[in-house]
């Protein structure tokens, strides 16, 4: 609704929560003796913020059901889940890609690859070859089909994505940055980072004070 007020969300979600550690109420309580009074206020200022944390956990469900939603239905009418639409966008992002490294940027088994990976090959969206320097490598690109399922799914999420910034406002693209940044693994950040940046020729993805610097 135009002039409306853009909605506060993740600290300000209204959730009531009570949390009871047992131990520490027997602990607490002796034969006869009355159960204890209220909690120190340490231990509620503790309590809201791991109420808030929950809120936000809850928030990053729902936001993710949306954001795989609209690519899941085009995915299902081809016979494809989300494993296909992952590997998918990483070849057409990083045409060459070795399967070695998609294995480590994915951490799935070889086996759920290799499924994966085979059907994509066979029904024409992925083509797989081998290194021309190694030949034990194996590199793999996006065909024009390929290329063209691809851009159809990232156009549904870019789209969204679009106009979950608008409505954030200002300076919501860094701190939105930051804060999925350090959701990543720290041991995975920066290899998250170089992948961004090599697909999008853009300086860092991620800002410094995320990578474990």
């Amino acid at each position: 609704m135009r002039g409306a007020t853009p909605r506060k969300t993740l600290p300000w979600v209204p959730i009531t929560l009570k949390y009871v550690n047992m131990a520490d109420v027997n602990s607490r309580r002796r034969a006869g003796e009355a159960p204890t009074t209220a909690a120190p206020s340490a231990q509620r200022i503790a309590t809201n913020d791991e109420a808030r944390l929950v809120a936000m956990v809850e928030l990053l469900f729902f936001a993710y059901r949306d954001f795989v939603a609209g690519p899941d239905e085009i995915l299902a009418e081809l016979g494809f889940g989300r494993a296909h639409h992952r590997v998918l966008h990483f070849v057409n992002r990083n045409p060459g890609l070795r399967v070695a490294d998609l294995l480590g940027l994915l951490k799935i088994t070889k086996q759920s690859l290799a499924r994966v990976l085979k059907q994509l090959v066979d029904e024409g969206y992925i083509l797989q070859e081998t290194g021309a320097v190694d030949r034990r490598e194996r590199r793999l690109r996006p065909t024009d089909r390929g290329r063209c399922l691809a851009s159809r799914l990232l156009e549904l999420q870019t789209q969204r994505l679009a106009g979950a910034l608008a409505t954030a406002g200002p300076g919501s693209e860094h701190a939105s940055a930051a804060f999925l940044a350090g959701v990543i693994a720290p041991d995975d950040q920066e290899r998250a980072d170089d992948l961004v940046r090599r697909a999008t020729g853009a300086a860092a993805s991620i800002p410094v004070g995320h990578r474990g610097e």
